[in-house]
């Protein structure tokens, strides 16, 4: 088969590697617009359960993949100053980079060919021209733009704004602290990834963020004012730019997911909240469920995809509505900055709905019964 996946990220990266693997004679090539080792971002993180799926598919790749990933098995939520661990939750965490190149790396070995610098002028060339199209060029999808009658997409921006620094503070455990100012609720996403740096994500809503004056201030002037706000959580270090412009979460979904010999994987599909911390994680399930379909399906495109979209479908969509719950909770949070540290992260972690008190109790116990200890009049497994 001839395969071609335009877009080099862990979607696309993934399916050709799992692809050309089972089937040495697929003739498989990625087009990717951006050069060989650009990226954009910090770390990317995993959870356990996240992990798990790679190490089935492929277990020989899984070890290279996760050698050299930072691990800790707990959270820390800061809350008046507080920090609150919360164990039991298991996160792997490496550079962007890092995790790119050993996916590269992988596949060159196996015969995939990877062209950078690559601008896709004519999509529908390359549809005729392969047995199977990929679209996994992420977010700002060309193919799903091109094929928007097709795919139907839907596009929801949410209100709250990012900016995307990294750090040479290290933060080991997933780290989330909750600053008050006179201008309004700052909070931040942390995480050691590497021996050397952490990713710092600043979150804010609209209204704290003009009061503050962000709208005024270059690049290098926000880092400098969001490293003041957090000056007593990064010790001495700066903020670190790359292209750490503000933005605003905008989830994507599509009523269809496959056109002819066309389909959709990762964030071209559908977008999934950084604040789960699943979005790699999607992509990369994306990918084994794809290969799966083809290889049940051999010869037969449209039952592949129908395969792979019966199997990714549900739980896509359970994704992204815990994600809708946790941004929800995120922009509302100044109404819930009354609460004592314990009860602030217990209400956390019942963001999604997703997770019960029985859960936290398995999870956790000492953190549960801290909890229990401060609501004694509450009914078990009601939120704070």
């Amino acid at each position: 088969m001839k395969i071609t996946i335009i877009g080099g990220g862990p979607a696309g990266l993934y399916f050709a590697l799992l692809a050309k693997k089972h089937d040495p004679a697929h003739d498989i090539q990625i087009l990717e617009q951006n050069p060989r080792g650009a990226t954009y971002g910090w770390g990317v993180v995993f959870s356990d359960v996240g992990l798990s799926f790679l190490k089935e598919a492929d277990p020989d790749f899984f070890a290279e993949f996760t050698a050299g990933h930072e691990c800790c098995d707990y959270m820390e939520i800061v809350h008046r100053d507080t920090r609150v661990q919360i164990h039991g939750n298991h996160f792997s965490r490496t550079a962007r980079l890092a995790m790119l190149e050993t996916l590269e790396q992988a596949c060159l070995r196996v015969g995939v060919e990877i062209r950078h610098g690559e601008r896709i002028t004519d999509i529908d060339a390359l549809a005729r021209d392969a047995d199977l199209l990929v679209g996994a060029d992420g977010a700002n999808s060309a193919v799903r733009l091109h094929y928007a009658e097709q795919f139907r997409p839907s596009f929801e921006r949410r209100r709250n704004k990012f900016a995307w620094y990294g750090t040479r503070q290290r933060f080991h455990p997933v780290s989330l602290i909750f600053r008050e100012t006179a201008a309004g609720v700052f909070i931040a996403h942390s995480y050691q990834y590497s021996p050397e740096f952490s990713t710092f994500l600043v979150e804010v809503d609209p209204e704290t963020w003009l009061r503050a004056g962000f709208d005024r201030m270059s690049e290098e002037e926000s880092s400098r004012a969001c490293a003041e706000i957090f000056r007593a959580d990064l010790g001495s270090n700066p903020l670190l730019t790359n292209r750490s412009h503000w933005f605003e979460a905008n989830i994507v979904r599509n009523e269809h997911w496959y056109h002819g010999n066309v389909v959709l994987l990762g964030d071209a599909l559908r977008t999934v909240h950084f604040s789960l911390g699943s979005g790699t994680r999607m992509a990369m399930q994306d990918a084994i469920a794809l290969h799966h379909g083809i290889v049940d399906h051999p010869g037969d495109l449209t039952a592949a995809f129908q395969a792979f979209e019966a199997q990714r479908r549900r739980s896509s969509s359970s994704f992204q509505g815990a994600a809708a719950r946790s941004l929800d909770w995120y922009e509302t949070v100044a109404g819930k900055l009354h609460l004592d540290p314990v009860g602030f992260a217990y209400d956390y972690m019942r963001r999604t709905g997703q997770v019960s008190h029985e859960d936290l109790r398995r999870r956790d116990p000492h953190f549960t019964a801290a909890y229990e200890a401060q609501n004694t009049d509450e009914p078990l497994g009601r939120t704070a």
